[in-house]
Order: C-alpha cells, then structure tokens, then sequence
C-alpha cells in the first residue's frame, strides 16, 4: 500500500468516527438528553460518580472518550467506571468473557512523514505534521473474569458532609478573583474575575458549586492559563463553543469531586446543536478542551496527579 493511500484511508477512517460521534452526540440532545449529564441518580446509574479510568495503568480517559465511555456505563448498567483492553485482562491473569461486545474508544495524534520531511527539509519550510486516528476497544471489567479483586474493587464515595469543604476549599485553592454577589453568575474575561450569586440564591446548595465550577471553566481559558478563544460576543458560534466547553469542564470537575454534573445552561442546547451540525469535529475539539481546564483546575487540588491521564487522545485537530 502506496504512503498515499494509506493516508487517504486514515483520513477517511477519521473522518468517519469523527461523524459517528458527533451524529451520537446530536442524536442525544435532540432526545433531551445530555451526554455529560448522565442519569447517575437513577436506577439506571450503577456505577459510582467518577472519571473513567483505565484499570491497568489506573489512568484516567480524557476528552470525548469520558463521554463515550459514560454513556455505555449507563447504557449497559455497568457497576464500575474502570476499563480494560483485552490484552490487559489476560495480563492481569483474567480475560473477557465469551460474547462481550467492547466500547470503541479513540487516540488522536500527529506525525510527519518522511516524504514531508524531506520535502520541507529541500525548500527550507516547516515540515507539515498529518493527524492520524487510531481506534480502540476497551472491555468494562463488569464485562471481565477471573481478574484480581483488587481490579475490580469500586471505590468507595467520600462522606456526603466532606464532597461540599472539599469543594469550597478547591475553588479557593485556585486563587481566582472569585466574587460572591449579584443576582447572575459569569465571568468577565477582560477584569479576569469570577462572580456568582451567594449560596441562599440557589434551591439547593450544591447548584452554587456546580455553577462556580461551571464559570471556573471559562475562567481556565483566560490568556494567561490555557490561552482559549474568549473573544465571541454572546449568540456568535465562538460564544457557544465557549459555553460548551465550560459545560463539559463543569461536568467532569464535579464528578471528579462526586458531584453529580447538571446543566448549567441548557437554553444554549440549540446553538450547540447548530455548531455540531456544521463542524463533525467540534464535539472532539470541546471535550479536549474541557479536559484540559478541568485538569487545569483539579490540579490545585493537594494530591491529585494531573500525569495520571490516559494516552486516548493527544490532539483534537
């Protein structure tokens, strides 16, 4: 096979999983369902609030592959958020069972090839790097057997009376600019300052931590941290893709603190929905995004180990 026909193939590979995930992800909001705002108080909801992570390397998934992955644990019922490849259970001395079906997960990454170099290298030019996109199957270990308990084991939530200090003490960990007042919730990209309502404006007490954590997203992006387009003036396609970001890094920080994620704005659904139907790469490049600042925020948290993130998806180009 000729280097440019498997470049064609790659493409169009990635292509393709590009589009089966965001026609997925559009599928689901349509319904009125949100794929980050999983049902995790029903009796559909087994598996504890928590990042997926991979039960071998004991990394935790990234981007768009948490929400692949949270969506079969609620679609199958599975009691755990750990995964496994196959070779990974028979090299923990189990194996998946007879019949399972696994969950396709993705890795993104970029390289230059020798032509290209060369090329570059003769026209003293930059050498072009070609994404590529490589799927993978991992296997819930509710889907394995014979593995060691330890595997398998579900870790325990903290006590409901410690999830709130916690919380609190996070978002002062950050040091935001972070303002308790007013009757509306945002953050001003050009004073870099957060300000949310106090706690007595919400019906419950954990929605001022899911908000705050929703406007600590947005204030991840600032130019000075992880340096995002924050420039789109409300109803601009760059405006929602903002928003979505932000809804996504809210939603993983709060499960990652077992919090249960809920939307925050959900008026914004049909302007998502529009820039997922133009863009089958958006959904990918959002859930990347979302990872990093919610990495970038839980990263001010004692302990936490912000190298401890699975190799799923190095670039969302």
């Amino acid at each position: 096979m000729s280097r440019n026909t498997a470049r064609a193939r790659s493409g169009n590979d990635r292509t393709g999983l590009y589009q089966e995930i965001t026609d997925k992800i559009i599928a689901e909001l349509e319904a009125g369902r949100i794929p980050w705002v999983q049902p995790w108080g029903t009796a559909a909801a087994k598996a504890p609030l928590a990042m997926p992570q991979n039960a071998s390397t004991h990394r935790r998934y990234s981007g768009i592959n948490v929400l692949i992955l949270w969506g079969a644990v609620i679609e199958h019922g599975f009691a755990g958020q750990s995964w496994l490849t196959f070779r990974q259970a028979l090299g923990l001395g189990g194996n998946v069972r007879k019949g399972e079906r696994g969950t396709t997960v993705v890795y993104a990454d970029r390289f230059v090839p020798d032509d290209e170099r060369k090329r570059a290298a003769e026209h003293g030019e930059e050498a072009q790097a070609i994404p590529f996109l490589k799927r993978f199957t991992v296997f819930n270990t509710d889907q394995c057997e014979n593995l060691p308990e330890d595997i398998a084991a579900v870790v325990p939530p903290p006590p409901p009376g410690m999830i709130e200090p916690q919380a609190e003490a996070l978002i002062r960990a950050t040091g935001a600019d972070f303002r308790i007042g007013g009757g509306r919730a945002f953050y001003n990209p050009s004073h870099d300052f957060v300000q949310v309502p106090p706690p007595a404006a919400y019906f419950e007490p954990i929605n001022w931590h899911r908000t705050a954590f929703h406007e600590l997203g947005h204030w991840s992006g600032h130019p000075s941290r992880l340096g995002r387009d924050m420039a789109g003036s409300f109803g601009s396609k760059s405006y929602a893709r903002e928003e979505l970001v932000a809804e996504i890094a809210g939603a993983f920080i709060c499960a990652s603190l077992s919090i249960a994620p809920t939307v925050r704005h959900a008026d914004y659904i049909g302007s998502w929905l529009e820039v997922l139907r133009e863009d089958n790469r958006a959904i990918v490049r959002a859930a990347s995004a979302a990872s990093k600042a919610a990495e970038f925020i839980l990263g001010f948290q004692p302990g936490i180990d912000q190298h401890a993130v699975a190799d799923d998806e190095r670039a969302a180009a």
